[in-house]
């Protein structure tokens, strides 16, 4: 009788402890980018990741899987509608594949300077966007990170827009970072961002493009003699959450998840600010030639592709975001 009571409270124990892994079983999230560990966006998503597990009482376990681990741009971004990956930090262009318009916000000398973009990533422009995206894919862009002035950086000074001229420039794989190449009579070559020192370093191309943190932790400047200072897109990344995953959340965890990606977003966003004002004094401190340019006839030359063949948005939103003051 007492081995059977013994053996009644052990089972009985035994099923309180499975049920206890049960209730406290966290799930298990993948966040998912391409840029280093050494960057803002990683670091900051990093901390996130421990924020968002203390405010849900540790329900959710996010780990970020940086420097293309999970994919290339296009395949993280094509993750989030399959469910292998829950979140990612992805350009506008590349996101812009699955709603034309929202690419915009990527496309060269769109913004005239840091304030303009600011005020369009606050606007109902912008929100109006972010709602086709969804409506378009199911996911959800939840916050807006600014990633910097993208620059030309090459092994000859660029100082004109006539300059770039059959020059072979490396650009990420999306349409519209092609439209600033070919209006100077460049030659765009897409090719995957963990390969772009090499083909550097090999001579498969000539240039790329990217702003200043990322030219240093990409270590673009160990290969490149020159950063000339284009500024031809004030460019930012979106933080998405993928439509399978927003769907199991709760209202109350949504709300958690906004504001704890916002707040990383905008600390990431303030660090690039920080860095940019720096960097330049710091790759001359390296060897390399900062290159100080007149950007107006690389912009004059963009701005006449702005609503053409290329263009993935309407006049309407167009002007809408140029009347943005």
């Amino acid at each position: 009788m007492k081995k059977r009571f013994m053996l009644l409270l052990s089972c009985a124990v035994a099923l309180t402890m499975v049920n206890a892994g049960m209730v406290l079983a966290a799930t298990k999230i993948k966040f998912a980018h391409v840029y280093e560990t050494s960057e803002p966006y990683h670091i900051r998503a990093v901390e996130a990741a421990e924020v968002l597990k203390q405010r849900t009482d540790g329900r959710y376990e996010m780990e970020v899987f940086p420097a293309s681990s999970l994919g290339k741009e296009a395949d993280i971004n094509q993750g989030l509608s399959l469910g292998t990956v829950d979140i990612i930090i992805t350009g506008n262009l590349f996101a812009g594949r699955s709603y034309g318009p929202l690419a915009i916000a990527g496309s060269p000398y769109m913004f005239r300077d840091l304030d303009h973009w600011r005020k369009y990533t606050e606007s109902d422009l912008f929100k109006e966007l972010s709602e086709g995206y969804t409506k378009a894919t199911g996911n959800h862009i939840v916050a807006h990170t600014y990633y910097g002035q993208r620059h030309t950086t090459s092994n000859k000074p660029i100082n004109v827009c006539s300059d770039m001229e059959n020059l072979k420039i490396r650009v990420p794989n999306a349409p519209l970072y092609m439209m600033f190449p070919k209006a100077c009579g460049a030659n765009p070559t897409p090719i995957a961002f963990a390969e772009v020192y090499l083909a550097l370093q090999q001579g498969v191309v000539d240039a790329q493009e990217n702003p200043l943190p990322t030219i240093k932790a990409k270590k673009f400047y160990e290969v490149q003699k020159y950063i000339n200072l284009t500024g031809h897109i004030s460019d930012s990344l979106l933080t998405i959450i993928g439509g399978p995953f927003w769907n199991k959340l709760s209202d109350e965890d949504r709300v958690i998840f906004i504001e704890v990606m916002k707040d990383a977003a905008q600390k990431a966003s303030d660090d690039i600010v920080a860095q940019e004002k720096s960097l330049a004094e710091w790759f001359e401190a390296q060897g390399v030639i900062v290159n100080k340019v007149d950007v107006t006839s690389f912009r004059e030359a963009t701005m006449k592709l702005h609503n053409g063949p290329d263009a993935t948005w309407t006049q309407d939103v167009y002007d809408r975001l140029q009347a943005i003051q």
